[in-house]
């Protein structure tokens, strides 16, 4: 699993190239297996495939969506804030394993944050969103996962990039036994 870790990267570039039904089930399937508070399971999905609607997101806030323009498939993440007050929580974890079955099915991905972001000074984000996808009130949609094939591959992540500076033992800032790689250095 942790090879996974150091392999996905975001991916921002994808190819002209559509995402079989197959590996969008079991994209989903990671979704609905993530943990949550109480097992309250507060996520909703929303898959968009078709263009117009994909270009549509990619406009809902002025940087760091536009990626979704070109992204075959794009999953909506909202989270009913009537289930569960961690439902930021919970619909992150969702998001994070869609990413990491996203890599694992060879695909690309990013996370475009939708929950406090704007789409203009006077519309956020998650408002944007719920015009034009039909979205209950109950619902905040936390982010959208853009996937598809990527265009390029980029380097995986070394062991030389894991800050284990950010590590402490039973108090903070206490040296850990766990050491930085010799060839690091």
């Amino acid at each position: 699993m942790l090879e996974i870790f150091y392999k996905r990267r975001s991916t921002r570039k994808f190819l002209d190239k559509k995402i079989e039904d197959e590996k969008i089930k079991k994209l989903l399937t990671a979704a609905l297996l993530a943990p949550s508070s109480k097992g309250n399971r507060p996520w909703e999905f929303i898959v968009v495939d078709d263009p117009a609607l994909l270009e549509k997101l990619a406009t809902s806030k002025p940087h760091g969506a536009s990626l979704l323009k070109h992204a075959p498939l794009a999953i909506i993440i909202a989270g009913d804030k009537t289930k569960s007050d961690v439902w930021v929580e919970d619909c992150s974890i969702a998001s994070v394993f869609i990413q990491l079955e996203s890599e694992a099915l060879g695909l690309g991905s990013c996370w475009v944050q939708i929950n406090r972001r704007y789409y203009n000074d006077e519309v956020t984000s998650n408002e944007y969103i719920h015009e034009y996808f039909n979205i209950p009130e109950r619902l905040e949609v936390l982010s959208i996962v853009g996937i598809g094939y990527k265009a390029a591959e980029r380097p995986p992540v070394s062991a030389c990039d894991v800050q284990w500076d950010k590590v402490s033992l039973n108090c903070y800032k206490n040296q850990t036994s766990f050491v930085v790689p010799d060839d690091c250095h």
